[in-house]
């Protein structure tokens, strides 16, 4: 049977540069599963454009005149609702302030632009440009369907609480979606759950200070960005700062966060994969991961090592992710113990505490 042709999706740039306005277009362009449809100078008249053309996603600037992309967010989310929203800003501290923010206002995602001149030079921003604007705009939805999601979805499997082990710590990776779950899943976790956390979110540097003080306010925990040799203790969250790999090592009878700047793995630095293969090497079946919404499959191998040595993986379920990319890799691969709405992880690693007390 001839697969159905899948509609482009239909994109609308914002941003008051029109060299930032042109390179992007190419960019998005240079791809047929993305037709560009409109291209705006300020918040303001893409919040007049948005209901006549209709686009899948919108790629909107933080800083502009007559309506900045803040200001505008609101606006563009009640004319144009079916729209995903993508900030775009420079990487200055407060423009990663204002977008994470913004996600909690209602943007979808995040892109850290490169500064105007190096902007159509950077392969890493077209690549991140394009495959976030189809996967969020849903043109691949039938291709990533046959990919990552089997015919009847994976139910979730009952956890033996009473026989588990009382998790020694708990790995996260995640990815697009990743920071509002987050902040979710660590804002509703049971003071009971007292083991150290490690977190790998595909984030640029600046974007992970702030991300790491939101954690910390949000969980009541002590969060902050991993600095190589820093202990690991109970009780606190350690994040991989942007561009950086983090894994964990022994150092005499202490645990230890190591960062390194090898190669990207999956494209991705920090990588969820090395963070997970390290926390299976260090806890064995000790250890609990948890997989949160992301494009791609990073952070499945490592997974796959964590299951092997006994311990349980977790996955955030297909219907309350961005993108069920990640954790429908690592659900797919059939090594989960659970597959859970977004909601229920927090009491399900709770659970696992009590249960293993018990």
């Amino acid at each position: 049977m001839s697969a159905v042709p899948l509609a482009p999706v239909r994109v609308m740039v914002v941003d008051d540069s029109a060299v930032v306005r042109g390179l992007i277009t190419r960019m998005l362009k240079s791809d047929d599963r993305i037709e560009v449809v409109a291209s705006c100078s300020n918040g303001e008249m893409a919040i007049t454009q948005a209901p006549r053309k209709q686009p899948d996603v919108i790629i909107l600037d933080i800083e502009m005149p007559v309506m900045d992309g803040l200001a505008a967010l609101p606006g563009l989310l009640n004319a144009w609702p079916a729209a995903k929203i993508i900030m775009a800003s420079t990487l200055t501290q407060r423009n990663a302030a204002v977008s994470l923010r913004a996600l909690s206002l209602g943007a979808t995602d995040y892109l850290a632009k490169p500064t105007s001149d190096k902007l159509g030079a950077s392969e890493n921003f077209r690549r991140d440009l394009v495959e976030k604007t189809v996967a969020l705009g849903g043109a691949n939805a039938r291709a990533t369907s046959k990919r990552t999601v089997v015919t009847l979805p994976p139910k979730p499997v009952a956890p033996r609480i009473g026989s588990a082990r009382r998790p020694r710590i708990i790995a996260i990776g995640s990815s697009t979606g990743g920071p509002q779950a987050l902040l979710t899943l660590l804002g509703n976790l049971s003071p009971s759950v007292q083991c150290p956390i490690v977190i790998a979110q595909h984030m640029p540097a600046t974007f992970t200070t702030v991300l790491a003080q939101h954690i910390a306010r949000a969980s009541g925990r002590p969060c902050v960005e991993a600095e190589d040799g820093m202990e690991l203790r109970a009780g606190h969250i350690l994040l991989a700062p942007g561009d950086y790999h983090l894994q964990i090592a022994r150092e005499m009878d202490r645990t230890v966060a190591r960062l390194s700047q090898s190669a990207p793995e999956n494209f991705c630095r920090p990588s969820v994969d090395p963070l997970f293969r390290s926390v299976a090497q260090l806890y064995g079946a000790d250890a609990c991961a948890v997989m949160l919404t992301g494009m791609g499959s990073d952070g499945c191998n490592g997974a796959r090592v964590i299951a092997a040595a006994g311990a349980p993986v977790i996955a955030q379920d297909e219907a309350t992710s961005v993108v069920w990319g990640m954790p429908g890799a690592v659900a797919n691969a059939g090594i989960c113990s659970a597959i859970l709405p977004l909601p229920m992880i927090a009491g399900h690693l709770a659970g696992l505490f009590q249960g293993a007390a018990a």
